[in-house]
């Protein structure tokens, strides 16, 4: 039995495939669904759309999240090297933890930044606790990094097929 068959690529780009599309899709949603607080508030109190941008701005992070995990997978995937079904199942493993975590974190973004923003507009001091409770919603996204981080240095020993 061999320890690289040829399907382990697939693995590892499916790991690349789920870190980019679950934690753009979290980070997508987040930012439409604060977007669309901004724009409510936007109607009545325009003075306060900068200050209320915080929430898109922490949502986009986790997509950058997914690239940084997706890039440092595919630079693993060579067609001159050989490549473990190991370190496929390990790639997948760091991607779906990447991309699930930006899912949900995402998605934690845009609900708080919905309703965060739009209480803005009748209290000025929810400002602080909104940026808290992102920032609790963003670290989500970050766990979900170091995890996959951690996982990928697991691929760094050379193992030949034969």
């Amino acid at each position: 039995m061999s320890l690289c068959p040829p399907y382990a690529p697939f693995f590892g780009f499916a790991g690349v495939a789920s870190a980019m599309i679950f934690s753009t899709i979290g980070a997508a949603y987040g930012t439409s669904k604060a977007g669309i607080g901004i724009t409510g508030m936007g109607t009545f109190k325009p003075e306060l759309i900068m200050k209320s941008l915080v929430p898109v701005v922490m949502s986009s992070i986790v997509a950058v999240y997914g690239l940084v995990v997706s890039v440092l997978i595919s630079s693993s995937l060579a067609p001159d090297k050989d490549y473990p079904l190991y370190f496929g199942f390990v790639h997948l493993a760091a991607g779906l933890s990447c991309g699930l975590t930006g899912l949900s974190a995402g998605y934690a973004i845009g609900i708080v930044g919905d309703a965060c923003v739009r209480a803005y507009v009748r209290e000025s001091r929810v400002f602080v606790g909104m940026v808290l409770i992102l920032i609790f919603a963003e670290v989500l996204g970050l766990y979900g990094l170091i995890i996959a981080l951690i996982l990928n240095s697991k691929t760094q020993v050379v193992v030949s097929c034969f």
